[in-house]
């Protein structure tokens, strides 16, 4: 009876799965004896011997298995078979990866190696793997007998689990291996991030799973593809170089926009039936295009997959739930319900007219709403009959291809010339009845994502307005300029010359590996230079948070260059990255300002060499940052007095002196920077100092950004033309440009108006007017000026406010 017991308990274990008998395994098969002395002594005690099997076998179930039946018994749970899945990533992904094909051709070349898949983050690993096997389908392979081996992933998670006591870990690890090895190099071992292994079960003074490989990829007996990223591979792999040299290096990167199309254009299928919608071409083309322009951080296909999928879930469930038009006569017919019912006992003459009138409304209103709920479920019906016959004929399909490999051939024709041509008549037939309801402009739904889709959640993620983000790229560079004159006043030839250069960039004509393109700002104070930069940043590229903004004051010490690529290796701050390198590599698309380059330390000259000349810089971590989708913007006061001396000296013939001008504040600008700097940047511009004409347009630009922000708090508020020319005498001063008109502004209207709304003079709904008043020539002119509320004016009397 114990012996019978005892090889019964093994029996159990195997059944469950599990590779040692413990303790619940025997009392398991003790239990099963019929006759036996366990059940007797249970039975006696009052135990209920079939609760208690019922629980040992609940408590088995939830242990951690081990083995399995495909391959052996190791190999079946912790290695699943790669070549289904690998077939059809040969289908879809259209068979590109030649990186991956080249891995694949040489493993029949070099048996001692295997073979280890770099990727960048986020690109997926185990697509790597499965277009490896799509390759050994290709037809550029001539020889299909080398590439028939069977590709199989080890789970390491799945291996370590349960593994309780030491020994057990090396144990299993050497089971799976010793079925691999014993195939005779007819099973290829994928290991996803395969870092893991090193240093994987190594507790105790164990080994690690890294050292139980070696031996047998040096000896050949083993064949081997792991996947990794770059960054784990330097921190885990490299450590141990008997490992590293065992592996042959393949570096994979990420698709280009083309690719990533293709590859979408592969995947649209399985994402339609996944979701029951179409997927439109142009929505595939504007997620691959759009992710890779607005979307950092991320890669492709990843980022553009992930948007195809969200918009095709976010028309899903505008698919399964209620219309917004039928939605909004629910709640009509609810409130009006809810106001009839309040006006029900009411006696007086109004009250029983207005429910007259509410009974005539609601069952005008229950009627369009029944006949909107019938459409809708009509219309609902028939899009999900659509779905059911491609999940059906997807299913089929599958059934059709296992009946091939298993040569039914019987049953693959009759599912290829019966029930599939069946099932696609019964699909045109429901899309032709689809597309004729909806042609009849009686549609609520929509079954199909498009541009727009895509467009919405781009919008979403990244905060850039839809109106932008539609804008084609050729439309901003036409307006470049009208949108620039409209924010900076008065530099008709910087604004000009620095939308010239952006245009023979874009149309192509420039070094596609310098940034797009590099000025020198330079002039007095106040004139427009940083402005002109936040408006090229707003407009060319969504955002003026697209401006990198690095005050050249703080880099005047040797040690602060540093700053810019990040801290040298043992240094505070080495893992932080640098203050320029972190923000481009993060947001490649970007506006980058050097305010005030003079006043830097010459070693930082050093490094704007590069990036001005290759459009790159390699940060103190080795990364390179390329600066090729950037525009380098560099401000300078050099000559600034020369230029306030000569404008106030002569105010004839302003362009034949700003010409004499530009070229003696350039001389200047050679005597303070080296000739290799000067040579590398694309324009120098010299901006002029402003007039007083000048001066008033940017005081209306100021105060209508107080009128933008005073009509979110609900208030109206107009300007005069006499007050606008006080405010440009009290702000006008040639030594400072238009700084001083910002602090007049602050001080003499903004403080009013603030005191206004806090003593509750200015309220909600409320029209104010700034004026300016008129008699005593004795009063002071900041004094002149005064806000209160418009009575009887109407807005279109004031002409500064036309």
């Amino acid at each position: 009876m114990a012996w019978d017991g005892v090889v019964s308990a093994v029996d159990a274990a195997r059944e469950s799965k599990q590779q040692v008998v413990e303790t619940e395994h025997l009392m398991k098969a003790l239990l099963e004896q019929k006759d036996g002395l366990a059940r007797r002594i249970f039975t006696k005690a009052g135990v209920d011997n079939t609760s208690l099997l019922q629980s040992i076998d609940n408590f088995i179930s939830r242990q951690p298995k081990v083995m399995g039946d495909t391959s052996g018994p190791i190999v079946g749970s912790h290695l699943s078979t790669m070549l289904d899945n690998a077939r059809k990533f040969k289908k879809e992904m259209g068979d590109s990866f030649l990186s991956v094909e080249h891995l694949v051709l040489s493993f029949p070349l070099d048996k001692r190696f295997g073979s280890q898949l770099f990727k960048n983050l986020q690109l997926s690993e185990n697509a790597l793997k499965d277009a490896v096997q799509s390759v050994r389908g290709s037809q550029r392979v001539t020889d299909q007998s080398k590439y028939t081996h069977p590709l199989i992933s080890l789970d390491m998670g799945s291996l370590l689990a349960g593994a309780k006591y030491r020994g057990d870990f090396e144990e299993r690890l050497k089971a799976v291996l010793k079925e691999v090895t014993a195939s005779n190099g007819q099973i290829i071992l994928f290991i996803d991030e395969i870092h893991t292994v090193v240093g994987a079960g190594a507790t105790g003074g164990a080994m690690d799973a890294g050292n139980l490989l070696k031996p047998m990829l040096g000896r050949g007996e083993l064949r081997c593809i792991g996947a990794t990223t770059l960054t784990e591979y330097r921190k885990y792999i490299e450590k141990d170089p008997a490992l590293e040299r065992r592996f042959q290096q393949v570096f994979c990167g990420q698709p280009s926009v083309d690719d990533t199309i293709s590859i979408l254009r592969g995947l649209r299928e399985r994402y339609e039936l996944h979701h029951g919608v179409k997927i439109s071409d142009s929505a595939l083309v504007s997620s691959a295009i759009l992710s890779d322009r607005y979307i950092t951080g991320r890669f492709l296909p990843d980022k553009a997959i992930d948007l195809v999928d969200e918009a095709a879930a976010k028309l899903k469930m505008e698919i399964t739930s209620k219309p917004i038009e039928l939605d909004e006569i629910d709640r009509l017919v609810l409130k009006l319900e809810m106001e009839k019912l309040s006006l029900k006992n009411d006696t007086d003459k109004a009250s029983k007219e207005r429910f007259i009138k509410l009974e005539h409304d609601l069952g005008a209103l229950k009627q369009k709403q029944k006949e909107l709920n019938e459409q809708w479920e009509n219309e609902r019906d028939l899009m999900n009959r659509i779905r059911s016959i491609k999940k059906e004929i997807d299913r089929v399909n599958l059934e059709m291809e296992a009946a091939e490999r298993e040569y039914n051939l019987n049953r693959a024709a009759e599912l290829k010339y019966g029930t599939l041509i069946s099932l696609q008549h019964q699909l045109e037939e429901a899309e032709s009845n689809l597309a004729d309801y909806q042609k009849s402009g009686k549609s609520l739904l929509r079954e199909e994502v498009t541009d727009h889709d895509i467009t919405e959640i781009v919008s979403r993620w990244t905060g850039i307005p839809i109106s932008n983000l539609q804008q084609t790229e050729r439309e901003k560079l036409v307006f470049l300029e009208h949108v620039l004159h409209d924010r900076v006043v008065g530099q008709d030839m910087a604004v000009k010359s620095v939308a010239d250069a952006i245009r023979r960039s874009r149309a192509g004509l420039s070094d596609p590996n310098r940034p797009i393109a590099s000025f020198m700002f330079m002039g007095p104070t106040g004139v427009g230079k940083t402005e002109l930069a936040k408006a090229l940043a707003g407009y060319l590229f969504n955002s003026e948070n697209a401006l990198v903004r690095i005050d050249m004051s703080e880099y005047m010490e040797k040690h602060a260059v540093s700053r810019l690529v990040g801290a040298p290796p043992g240094y505070v701050g080495y893992e932080e990255g640098g203050q320029l390198t972190e923000v481009v590599r993060r947001r490649p698309y970007s506006i980058v300002l050097f305010d005030e380059i003079e006043k830097a330390h010459h070693d930082v000259f050093n490094i704007l060499l590069q990036l001005l000349d290759d459009g790159r810089i390699t940060d103190a971590q080795g990364r390179t940052v390329s600066f090729t989708n950037t525009v380098v913007i560099m401000t300078s006061n050099i000559g600034s007095h020369y230029i306030l001396e000569t404008l106030r000296k002569t105010q004839d013939n302003k362009d034949e002196i700003y010409d004499v001008m530009k070229r003696q504040v350039i001389e200047l600008a050679r005597q303070t920077f080296r000739p290799e700097f000067m040579n590398r940047v694309d324009e120098y511009i010299v901006f002029q100092p402003l007039d007083s004409k000048q001066i008033n347009k940017i005081v209306e630009i100021q105060l209508r950004r107080i009128k933008e922000r005073l009509k979110q708090k609900n208030i109206d508020f107009n300007y005069t033309e006499e007050a606008v020319n006080l405010l440009a005498i009290l702000g006008f001063d040639p030594n400072f440009g238009a700084r001083p008109v910002k602090r007049v502004i602050q001080q003499v209207v903004e403080n009013e108006i603030a005191m206004g709304v806090l003593r509750g003079d200015f309220k909600d709904e409320d029209s104010i007017i700034l004026h300016a008043v008129s008699g005593a020539k004795d009063i002071p002119t900041e004094n002149r000026l005064c806000i209160k509320k418009m009575e009887n004016l109407s807005f279109h009397t004031l002409a500064a406010n036309d």
